[in-house]
């Protein structure tokens, strides 16, 4: 019997991953496991086969290639054969993988996302058995000690958060995964969740028994639909197997998970709109303080945490706290996982340590752009990121690094734009985003990136820059200092990048 392993993934099914898993079905001594994606997704669809060597990989493949396939089971094809080209040898050494230093994403395009055993067998359910053997306050410590920060944006520390909603008193607590991921150029979320759906119950575990809390809440977008049937059959894999439920393997601790679906509104990517979607009312940001470390879901004690930050727990507990310390940089501690997008030769997901430099992850990974064209700018931290020009591509990718230079990481999103983008449009995207995704609660956002929207169509329309372009500035300073939350402090981001660093789109000589 010899297995393949074809991606169920959503990139990977929109390019025929299924028709290609269908079409090797049928022959005899076949057996097809669906996995997640590696993250090579110009190799999509990819199909691994089993040798003794190790997973070997062709990529891209078509229906048509099944019979090839089923006949080589993994053996080089000869010169001439068909699935030459698409041979890609041991899957494991290819440069793209092979250069990563994969912790969080380690048994994506391994495991069967559905299967618990499997997971097992790849070492999961590890962590949370060495956290059961712990006291609450030592597996926050290890958390602590980790340096992991929050890695859905804000950065805040993970174990200061856990801390907080331990010490703090009420009858019940939660963790709430927060999965509504709405940046355009990022998707690491819903590849975790269709391809290791286990490690972020895991993570949960873990942050339920450090924080005395005993129920989960994942909170998925509607974009979504295979990571939410892909984590509901999780969730009941791992409730049959007696990981989550009134005992969970067999510590007597309680804790179980439910999945919730959003409608859509970007806005939920923050904390309290999406606590507040839960709830069932309007998603609109809550004023802070309270915070929901302290008043949370239910007004109870809550961890509102990222999919990636909880789904790397399970690390840092079965490796120690300090094995995780020992990757990245200064306050920047552990791997990050970035997603690679935009007008870029080789699109993915790629894993490594924190002070990569965005030319590493660009032209080392990415390959550069697609049309061939030269990189004028790099879009970092999603739709609310600035814009960095060429001449900066040999920044560091850690928190620290970035602020110093007025970017944001956000969720590790890295949208490339070749000589041809114009930024005076690409700022008119941000003001145009945050018209249709605020919340509407507070007017320096709902009003100001209207405002903000007529001052740049005015002047894409020919409008003397010299009157135009303070009012936008000033536009951008009450939105920055007058808004609830980072939807509207954020949007002036990439609209003051651009005209930083590209001010001759705002002067007429590209227009």
């Amino acid at each position: 019997m010899t297995t393949f392993y074809v991606p169920a993934d959503t990139a990977a099914r929109s390019v025929g991953a299924d028709e290609v898993a269908a079409a090797l079905a049928p022959f005899d001594g076949v057996r097809v496991v669906r996995t997640g994606s590696r993250g090579m997704l110009w190799c999509e669809p990819l199909v691994e086969v089993d040798t003794p060597a190790g997973r070997v990989g062709y990529g891209p493949v078509t229906p048509a290639d099944a019979g090839a396939l089923a006949q080589l089971a993994g053996i080089e094809p000869a010169s001439g054969n068909p699935l030459r080209p698409a041979y890609l040898g041991l899957v494991e050494r290819q440069p793209f993988l092979a250069a990563q230093r994969r912790l969080t994403t380690a048994r994506l395009g391994v495991v069967d996302p559905s299967d618990h055993a499997d997971y097992e067998q790849h070492g999961g359910w590890t962590g949370v058995r060495r956290a059961l053997a712990l006291a609450p306050d030592a597996v926050i410590a290890e958390v602590t000690a980790s340096g992991l920060r929050g890695r859905g944006g804000a950065g805040f520390p993970s174990g200061v958060k856990w801390a907080t909603v331990a010490d703090a008193a009420g009858p019940e607590k939660y963790i709430c995964a927060n999965g509504d991921e709405g940046d355009s150029g990022t998707y690491a979320d819903r590849m975790l969740i269709e391809g290791d759906p286990f490690a972020l119950i895991e993570g949960m575990l873990i942050a339920g028994y450090a924080v005395g809390a005993h129920t989960g809440v994942v909170y998925l977008r509607s974009e979504y639909p295979d990571a939410i049937a892909t984590l509901r059959c999780a969730v009941e894999s791992a409730r049959a197997a007696g990981v989550l439920g009134a005992d969970v393997l067999g510590s007597g601790f309680a804790f179980d998970v439910d999945v919730r679906v959003g409608a859509g509104a970007y806005i939920c990517g923050e904390e309290t709109s999406m606590l507040e979607s839960i709830e069932g009312r309007r998603a609109e940001v809550r004023a802070k303080p309270p915070i929901p470390a302290l008043h949370g879901l239910f007004g109870r004690p809550t961890v509102v945490n990222n999919i990636l930050t909880l789904a790397t727990v399970p690390t840092i507990l079965a490796d120690g706290g300090s094995a995780y310390a020992a990757h990245g940089t200064d306050r920047s501690r552990g791997t990050q996982v970035f997603q690679l997008a935009g007008n870029v030769a080789r699109g993915g997901l790629v894993e490594v340590d924190f002070g990569v430099t965005v030319r590493e992850l660009v032209e080392g990974f990415g390959g550069g752009t697609r049309s061939g064209r030269p990189v004028r700018a790099v879009q970092l931290g999603g739709p609310l990121g600035g814009y960095l020009p060429d001449s900066a591509l040999d920044l560091p990718m850690d928190y620290e690094a970035l602020a110093a230079a007025g970017f944001m990481l956000g969720h590790g999103g890295i949208v490339v734009f070749d000589d041809t983008v114009d930024m005076a449009r690409q700022a008119r995207f941000a003001m145009e985003f945050c018209v249709k995704e605020s919340c509407g609660k507070c007017t320096p956002c709902r009003i100001g990136s209207q405002r903000g929207m007529e001052s740049l169509d005015r002047f894409l329309a020919g409008a003397d820059p010299a009157r135009e372009l303070p009012i936008l500035e000033r536009i951008c300073t009450t939105m920055a200092k007058g808004s609830l939350c980072a939807m509207g402090q954020l949007t002036p981001m990439p609209v003051r990048s651009a005209l930083t660093h590209f001010p001759e789109d705002f002067a007429g000589g590209r227009r």
